[in-house]
């Protein structure tokens, strides 16, 4: 990896770093010495034509929202590039999160509900504003030490893409979130499971409110008859380590080197106003650019003002003149949406949909010892390109001569989906239980597997 220096812009770099579609995360520490984020686009994807102003476009939109009192969302702290690099900055830690607590071992049903419920909250808080999140998974909920749940990388698949992801996608992304904490509970707790998949299912059909409203009604059936973040930061505090080396914990934090010019993407420079250019955690305030929104409620006011005017002065012939004109505009945007709409719809309906094709597969398994008569979930991860289609699969475990066959049809547009497989040990022994996960269609054939010791 290419970094300038051990830093960027004042983050200091750890050295626990892992790929996404975006780029590479890096954990980080912050100029004030807080557990952060730094996301170094993959330059193949930022230096394609429009992405990165898309990408600058989207973070400050969510600025804009954390700002108007919008809660649930990573807070992004800067988009800085350095020569042909581009870097995202976020003022706390992206780690660990769902995905990487479910890798740990279960989460308790208090906590998945609670996961869930902030998450539902979090979405319908941005649908109400008019944006969607587009890539709703485990990897993209992250869960702080005080174990509430924070949703990362809003917006920026779709901006990669160059697309707008409907409200049905997030809705898809997190029945897929409740489905697979329901399947990683095992038989532990069969009523929270069964209590998940209803949520799921009420959130395909009936949307996410209703979902929510579902596990808060009937929390009844959870365990301890509760939602709580207990075990959520327990668990959380116990993954911390891992995303900040204790190294890091405790050094104090040095002055980073010279990085060299580093520009600040976030802001609209005026006619006169160049880049604003500065060193190492330094940046500069600027006033916020008007919106679109801001300038046509602006407009709408002086015209209104101007018209009220005239009408005072005008005769009673002129005012008729005038709302008759009115009703013609209305009239004819209505019919000239009506088209626009009519000729969009027609456009996705008849443009040519990709092949679907599988990117990569993910198993992991519990990496404690698994006790007498456990039931085990192993999780594998599939990454398409987004295409609508059918995957077959199949899991074989190298204990027996058992094949788990099954299909996942994929939604367009959405990328990440999970395949549980649930596997119950019995009887007095100690051995290392290996599943392998194969992707037989779309070709080639795609494998993975992972193991957990049980012993009894």
């Amino acid at each position: 990896m290419d970094n300038p220096g051990n830093g960027i812009a004042g983050f200091r770099l750890t050295e626990h770093t892992w790929m996404t579609e975006l780029g590479n995360w890096i954990d980080a520490i912050s100029p004030d010495g807080r557990r952060a984020g730094a996301l170094l686009f993959d330059p193949k994807i930022i230096g394609l034509p429009g992405v990165r102003d898309r990408v600058v476009h989207t973070v400050m939109t969510d600025q804009r929202l954390v700002l108007a009192g919008l809660t649930g969302l990573i807070p992004v702290a800067d988009v800085v590039a350095a020569g042909d690099q581009v870097w995202l900055l976020t003022a706390q830690a992206v780690k660990p999160t769902l995905s990487d607590l479910i890798a740990a071992g279960p989460v308790d049903p208090g906590g998945a509900a609670s996961v869930l419920v902030e998450t539902a909250q979090t979405l319908l808080a941005l649908h109400a504003a008019g944006v969607t999140h587009g890539s709703v998974h485990p990897g993209t909920v992250v869960i702080t030490a005080e174990g509430a749940a924070l949703l990362s990388e809003r917006g920026l698949s779709d901006a990669i893409r160059g697309r707008v992801s409907p409200r049905e996608r997030d809705a898809a992304g997190w029945a897929s979130l409740a489905r697979g904490l329901a399947a990683s509970f095992g038989q532990s707790a069969p009523r929270a499971a069964e209590l998940f998949e209803r949520a799921a299912s009420a959130a395909s059909t009936l949307g996410l409110a209703t979902a929510r409203d579902t596990l808060v009604n009937e929390r009844g059936l959870l365990p301890d008859g509760r939602i709580g973040r207990e075990g959520l930061a327990r668990a959380a505090r116990g993954r911390s380590a891992f995303a900040q080396p204790p190294s890091y914990a405790r050094a104090p934090i040095a002055p980073p080197r010279d990085e060299g010019d580093i520009v600040t993407l976030l802001h609209v420079p005026g006619p006169s106003a160049g880049p604003v250019h500065f060193g190492p955690g330094v940046g500069t305030q600027e006033q916020r650019p008007e919106t679109t929104a801001e300038r046509i409620w602006r407009a709408g006011r002086g015209e209104a003002a101007t018209e009220h005017r005239a009408g005072r002065r005008a005769g009673r012939r002129e005012g008729k003149v005038s709302r008759a004109r009115r009703r013609r505009t209305i009239l004819s945007t209505a019919v000239f949406a009506i088209i626009m709409a009519g000729a969009i719809l027609a456009w996705f309906t008849l443009s040519d949909s990709p092949d679907l094709t599988v990117k990569s597969i993910n198993v992991v398994a519990p990496k404690k010892t698994q006790g007498c008569n456990s039931a085990v979930v192993v999780t594998g991860t599939v990454v398409t390109n987004g295409a609508p289609g059918e995957i077959s699969y199949e899991w074989r475990k190298n204990l027996d001569k058992e094949v788990v066959k099954g299909t996942l049809r994929t939604r367009a547009d959405q990328t990440s989906y999970q395949v549980p497989l649930r596997w119950t040990l019995r009887g007095k022994s100690s051995v290392k239980a290996t599943a392998t996960l194969r992707i037989l269609t779309p070709g080639p054939v795609r494998a993975d597997k992972a193991s957990f010791t049980y012993k009894c």
